[in-house]
């Protein structure tokens, strides 16, 4: 355990589009074994008011301050949700962090020259999906072929109404933020995950690791929680 201060703030985690909460298992049980009180946000990923209602029923169940974290687009869910009061800081993790009427559609509208571009299947019936062939490379290439093969055959429709939900008001306007940037990332373009952190004012730590990050190196995402949470509660 590293010490008591951690314990007076509570983690939540919130995962991104495609995928669900067992994600973020490493990353659980990393932060649980140093002490600290986790939860982990099941979102429907339909729309982005329900994803930030889902997330602020959590945020406001915990009985101490909350350090909300985020993956791709839970960094949406995350700075939408984030103005609740007893919300302390912002973690994102190769994620999204809009600025006021910015959406994942928005961002990735205008792809850097030469930046991988996510293989999104055309919507169906108001869903998206990757291309299940190219998922691994896409968003898994540091994963083994069996694990990224099962997350690409258990992805979660993610709504379109999700994917074009437009921040109102930024939390990381008027919260600290940390920021970890994959530098492998294929789903995220390295420049934009850097120009969001340096928007955001976030302390930035660089781990080279695909999208999947959180799932691939979990005591590097881990560590960065637990750095926020220290810097918090000193």
């Amino acid at each position: 355990m590293t010490g008591v201060k951690e314990s007076v703030v509570s983690i939540v985690l919130v995962h991104g589009g495609f995928v669900d909460g067992s994600g973020w298992q490493g990353v659980y049980e990393t932060l649980r074994q140093d002490g600290f009180r986790v939860s982990v946000v099941q979102n429907p990923t339909m729309s982005l008011a329900d994803d930030v209602a889902v997330t602020l029923r959590s945020v406001v169940a915990q009985a101490m301050p909350v350090l909300l974290v985020g993956h791709s687009y839970g960094g949406v869910v995350i700075t939408e949700a984030g103005n609740s009061p007893n919300v302390v800081g912002l973690v994102y993790v190769a994620a999204f962090a809009p600025d006021k009427g910015e959406s994942v559609s928005s961002l990735i509208k205008n792809p850097p020259p030469g930046a991988a571009v996510p293989p999104i299947l055309a919507p169906q019936d108001g869903y998206l999906f990757l291309d299940r062939d190219k998922f691994a490379a896409a968003f898994a290439a540091d994963l083994d072929a069996r694990t990224a093969a099962f997350m690409a055959d258990s992805q979660v429709p993610w709504g379109v109404r999700a994917f074009g939900g437009a921040v109102t008001k930024p939390a990381w306007k008027s919260k600290p933020s940390w920021y970890l940037v994959a530098t492998e990332d294929r789903m995220i373009p390295l420049v934009a995950q850097r120009s969001m952190a340096e928007r955001a004012g976030s302390t930035v730590t660089e781990v080279a690791g695909s999208h999947a990050v959180y799932v691939s190196k979990p005591k590097n995402v881990a560590a960065l929680i637990a750095r926020a949470a220290r810097e918090l509660t000193d």
